[in-house]
């Protein structure tokens, strides 16, 4: 015979009422947790994003400024890079930059700004951009992209920078034809220097063809000297052509010391849409570090959907 439930007396004592919350409250604290979400109507392509003295700076593959926004992804500025207007560059002569970093030289902060190389000559550019006198330098680096060829980069797609203590790092993102992810290490002044150093590593070889995971974007954190990559799959063949956008994840591994390496995989992997269903649907190009503890990270990062806007997400992820 079925038992009957007794509605005179309570189905939780309140010992356990506070247990569960206790739990709930731990599982909360042991997750990583998206905080913010701003889509930008009037700024295309968002393809890189930096953090520096309270301020974001993006930049866009077919935008023509540089974009300062507060902590909060609120308007501050526009800073000029080219003189093609508000609108979007022409992509058979946009600029394609995509990666972003801040590091210093001489005591004084720069940004650091490159363009892909994926197409010559107007992706083979790169800028030295001052952010507290806004002074610009613009560099060419044919040379260098030519370099890449020559040390196993068989199509140049450089999509992401960061600044190490001692070397910059750049991501180059493969595709579907050449389903491999390489990072490259060279040297502060690479831009100017045509002998500066320059190794490549293969990082996280494909094993599925159907499917290729192309690093989008890179930090590094000096506090756990570890590199953090945002990855996405697409359904491209070149390393110009867009394609149907599919999941995005980040990768953090820690800095490779052994400078024989060749072939990285990373540490840990997280799927950013099983993580929060906002994230479906959208191409992650980008992360910085906003802060971070020994036991979490605070980074934001930006998605370019190839339909003339750009989406930030501010995160936090539990090491």
């Amino acid at each position: 015979m079925a038992g009957r439930i007794n509605l005179t007396r309570p189905l939780m004592t309140p010992w356990l009422v506070t247990l569960l919350v206790l739990v709930f409250a731990c599982r909360q604290n042991s997750t990583s947790t998206l905080d913010r979400i701003k889509v930008i109507d009037n700024f295309p392509s968002g393809s890189a994003i930096e953090y520096y003295n309270e301020r974001f700076y993006v930049i866009g593959d077919d935008a023509s400024m540089m974009l300062s926004l507060d902590e909060n992804f609120e308007f501050i500025s526009n800073e000029p890079l080219y003189t093609t207007g508000p609108g979007r560059i022409p992509k058979n002569v946009k600029p394609d930059l995509e990666a972003i970093t801040r590091l210093d030289l001489k005591d004084t902060p720069y940004l650091l700004i490159l363009g892909s190389g994926s197409l010559a000559p107007y992706r083979q550019t790169g800028w030295l951009l001052n952010p507290k006198s806004l002074e610009k330098n613009e560099w060419r680096l044919d040379s260098f992209y030519k370099r890449l060829a020559k040390v196993g980069i068989e199509e140049v797609n450089i999509e992401g920078v960061a600044a190490s203590k001692d070397e910059i790092i750049l991501v180059n993102r493969g595709n579907k034809t050449h389903p491999l992810n390489h990072l490259i290490f060279t040297t502060k002044g690479f831009w100017e220097n045509p002998t500066a150093p320059v190794r490549t590593v293969v990082i996280g070889k494909a094993t599925d063809t159907s499917v290729f995971n192309g690093i989008s974007g890179l930090a590094y954190s000096s506090k756990s000297d570890e590199l953090i990559m945002t990855v996405s799959t697409e359904n491209t063949y070149t390393s110009t052509a867009d394609g149907t956008i599919g999941k995005s994840y980040l990768w953090i591994m820690k800095y490779p010391s052994g400078k024989n390496d060749t072939l990285l995989m990373p540490d840990k992997i997280i799927d950013l849409s099983r993580l929060d269903s906002r994230f479906e649907g959208n191409k992650i190009e980008s992360v910085c570090i906003v802060s971070e503890t020994a036991t979490m990270l605070d980074l934001a990062l930006v998605a370019d959907n190839d339909d003339g806007k750009s989406s930030l997400f501010r995160l936090r992820v539990r090491r």
